[in-house]
């Protein structure tokens, strides 16, 4: 199907007006581009749960700090519109900076909670506040009834979970599991940036992540399996930003063994940034 591209915020409100006088619900799927089948997943389930699914394109400039390079980011937007066409999704919202940011723009959503877990927030400080910021306008301009949202960036999920809950946004954000590769690699726009030799190497993450889960279960300290985690990925030349066992709702270190858990990892590959995430 051959999506409509929506440019202006007009444009926006027309369309998803039109579809609110039909009586039908939508979804939306925010992304920054470079589309994979990460994101076209998350079409897909869009169109399991609602009638219409728009998928956004912006790459926000305030998440990029200041050592990262905004010019670099891959985009493709002939590309991004062709593979999200095939992939069912009804419009494709792509807004210029001055419809996110116009003239005189001073807002930022600040947060707490799952934001501020010692995880990606250590190393990126201003990235979950560009985050909220930028996911709140998208959800105020689209109107949406439910927002598609991947498991793979788990810290950014419950970070955006909390924020809709406690702003009393009327969406229902939901979370759908980690599209990977046939031998277990999370889909990622960075995994591009990786050598052949680094992409077989990147697997070291998701292994060690699923032998630590393993441990754990059978009754390992979490904290044990995760040092035992960090030290293996180091000695195959990783550098290891975080291996950490977490609360799977507020990313809080767990205090009790009973409670649900999550495994969350990052760690450097050369000069690509990997994450990556699973259940216990």
């Amino acid at each position: 199907m051959k999506p409509k591209l929506l440019r202006s915020l007009a444009a926006l409100r027309r369309e998803t007006s039109a579809w609110r006088r039909e009586g039908l619900t939508y979804a939306v799927v925010p992304t920054m581009g470079a589309i994979h089948s990460g994101h076209t997943g998350l079409v897909a389930a869009g169109r399991e749960r609602a009638d219409r699914v728009i998928t956004t394109i912006f790459v926000n400039p305030k998440q990029f700090a200041a050592n990262e390079d905004l010019g670099k980011y891959p985009r493709d937007e002939e590309g991004d519109v062709r593979k999200l066409g095939k992939a069912g999704s009804h419009a494709i919202y792509l807004p210029g900076p001055q419809d996110m940011y116009p003239q005189g723009f001073s807002t930022t959503v600040s947060l707490a909670g799952p934001a501020k877990a010692g995880l990606e927030d250590k190393f990126r400080p201003q990235f979950f506040d560009g985050v909220a910021t930028v996911v709140a306008k998208l959800f105020i301009q689209t109107g949406a009834d439910y927002a598609m949202f991947g498991e793979k960036d788990y810290q950014q999920l419950k970070v955006v979970t909390r924020m809709a809950k406690d702003l009393d946004l009327p969406i229902e954000v939901i979370g759908i599991p980690t599209v990977r590769e046939e031998d277990g690699l999370a889909k990622s726009s960075r995994n591009v940036y990786l050598s052949k030799s680094e992409r077989q190497q990147a697997l070291a993450i998701y292994r060690n992540l699923v032998n630590a889960a393993d441990r754990i279960r059978a009754g390992v300290n979490p904290q044990t399996a995760t040092r035992s985690a960090t030290r293996t990925l180091m000695a195959l030349g990783f550098k290891v930003d975080y291996v950490s066992a977490r609360n799977a709702e507020t990313l809080a270190i767990p205090q009790h063994r009973d409670e649900p858990m999550r495994l969350i990892a990052a760690a450097w590959l050369g000069k690509t940034r990997l994450i990556d995430n699973i259940p216990v």
